[in-house]
């Protein structure tokens, strides 16, 4: 096993749990915003500040803790770093606008899925398979991409929007991280 390999093995081995709680978290916030479809915009913004300040302290743990065993753990930290800075700026303006929510969350999905993509390039030549980490990044990336072509999408509409895609993100990460806790090599 070469030295990439069992950094890699490192980072995992102890935190592939971490990257199921975050994709619980979005499959409770997508489910969540399903339940409520009536949610008011501002109770929306709460939850969406939630998820990324939770998604981003759990990601900013697993690259902290990985930063002396892999040398791309950089690009963990800038994921984490965007969803703790999109969390917060949420709660410092709850009322944003819907239009404004829009953006702010596409831009996000955007960032997020430029740097999961930049990740599963990285990893790539670890693990061999990365698909699913591709698979999430893009999903991000379209979904930032439908966000702004259709930004006068009805509020009900762009609520179920953002829930199926918290769902899928959420299940293509639980499913990561299993499929890590198998290739991990203890």
């Amino acid at each position: 096993m070469g030295m990439l390999e069992t950094d890699f093995n490192d980072i995992f081995s102890r935190r592939w749990w971490v990257l199921l709680l975050r994709g619980c978290a979005a499959i409770l916030f997508g489910v969540l915003t399903w339940l409520w479809p009536g949610i008011s915009l501002a109770t929306l913004v709460l939850l969406f500040g939630a998820y990324c300040l939770a998604d981003g302290v759990l990601g900013a743990w697993t690259a902290i803790e990985g930063r002396k065993n892999h040398s791309d753990w950089w690009i963990l930290l800038l994921w984490a770093l965007a969803g703790i800075a999109v969390g917060i700026l949420t709660f410092m303006v709850p009322g944003i606008t819907e239009i404004v929510l829009l953006f702010y969350i596409a831009l996000w999905a955007i960032l997020i899925g430029v740097l999961q993509l930049i990740a599963a390039f990285r990893l790539k030549r670890v693990v061999g398979s990365t698909w699913l980490l591709l698979l999430a990044g893009l999903a991000s990336l379209v979904f930032g991409g439908l966000l702004i072509i259709q930004p006068d999408a009805g509020a009900l509409a762009l609520l179920w929007l953002i829930a199926a895609y918290a769902v899928f993100y959420g299940v293509l990460l639980v499913v990561l991280a299993f499929w890590l806790r198998r290739q991990v090599r203890y």
